[in-house]
């Protein structure tokens, strides 16, 4: 218990027997369970804060997903030979421009 052993808290709880007036333990134990309550309310807002943590990283994971794939696919594009990106911008050229002459054509 906080780095305390049995022997040193019974000598820390007899020292305080010993200085304490007996007509202020009243107040003393008072005090104390306040100091419990206090401490008891702080760990369950922090037990709850983690737990909001905790969902919140549980519903970003699909996101993150999503951005992985999203990159991968972005960057497979960019890995694609650039000979290969070239024949194929030919290849629209070509198409838009006989489409071009044949509207012409039939004008």
């Amino acid at each position: 218990m906080f780095g305390i052993s049995w022997a040193e808290f019974l000598v820390i709880l007899l020292v305080g027997v010993v200085v304490i007036p007996a007509r202020m333990w009243p107040d003393v134990a008072r005090f104390l369970a306040q100091v419990i309550n206090f401490v008891r309310k702080i760990i369950w807002k922090i037990s709850d804060a983690s737990e909001n943590i905790k969902q919140q990283i549980d519903l970003e994971k699909p996101i993150d997903d999503l951005i992985r794939t999203t990159t991968d696919d972005v960057l497979a594009d960019f890995s694609t030979p650039l000979k290969k990106i070239k024949k194929e911008n030919k290849k629209k050229n070509s198409n838009s421009k006989k489409l071009g002459k044949n509207k012409k054509n039939k004008k």
